[in-house]
C-alpha cells in the first residue's frame, strides 16, 4: 500500500540527498568495517564484526523505508492550490483561544517536520486539526492533555 506524501522542491530534494548519502558513503564506509573485521579471525566471538553486522542492517532498513518515502512522493504544485482553507504547505497563524498566544506554522509532511523553525506536520494532531480550516474558524483540537482552541489569524502561502 502506498502512502504518497506532499512535498516541497526542497524537501523532496533533501530526502534524495540523505538517500544518496546513505547509499553512497555510509553503505560503503560499514561494508569496509565488516571486512576489516572478518579479516581479525574467529568471527563467533568478534564484536567488531557483531556490532558492523547489526549496524548494516539498520542501515539497509533506513535505506528501504527512505526509498519508499522518495518513490511515494510528490511535489505539490502550490500555484494551484486553494488559499482561502489550510492545506499542506500553508503557512498558518493560529491564536490559542484560552490564552491568547498565537503561533505561525508552516504544514508539512512528515519528514519535512520540525516544530521549533515553524514546520508542522499534516499527520500531527494540530496538523490534522487545522486541515480545511478558513480564516476566522475556531478549530477544537483532541490533544493529549485535552482539546484545544485555535482561532485561525490567517492563511498564506
Amino acid at each position: 500500500m502506498s502512502n504518497v506524501s506532499y512535498y516541497t522542491e526542497e524537501g523532496l530534494k533533501k530526502l534524495k540527498e540523505e538517500l544518496a548519502q546513505l547509499e553512497q558513503v555510509e553503505r560503503p564506509r560499514v561494508s569496509q568495517e565488516i571486512a576489516d573485521a572478518r579479516d581479525k579471525g574467529d568471527l563467533s566471538e568478534n564484536a567488531e564484526y557483531h556490532a558492523a553486522k547489526e549496524e548494516q542492517s539498520l542501515l539497509e532498513t533506513k535505506i528501504a523505508k527512505l526509498k519508499n518515502v522518495v518513490a511515494n512522493a510528490r511535489v505539490i504544485d502550490e500555484s494551484q492550490l486553494d488559499t482561502t482553507k489550510i492545506l499542506i504547505h500553508s503557512i498558518v497563524k493560529i491564536k490559542n483561544s484560552v490564552n491568547g498566544m498565537e503561533f505561525t506554522y508552516t504544514l508539512v509532511a512528515d519528514s519535512e517536520s520540525d516544530v521549533r523553525n515553524g514546520k508542522l506536520s499534516v499527520n500531527s494532531p494540530i496538523g490534522k486539526g487545522l486541515l480545511g480550516k478558513k480564516v476566522g474558524d475556531v478549530a477544537e483540537i483532541q490533544v493529549p492533555n485535552g482539546i484545544m482552541k485555535f482561532e485561525v489569524m490567517e492563511i498564506s502561502r
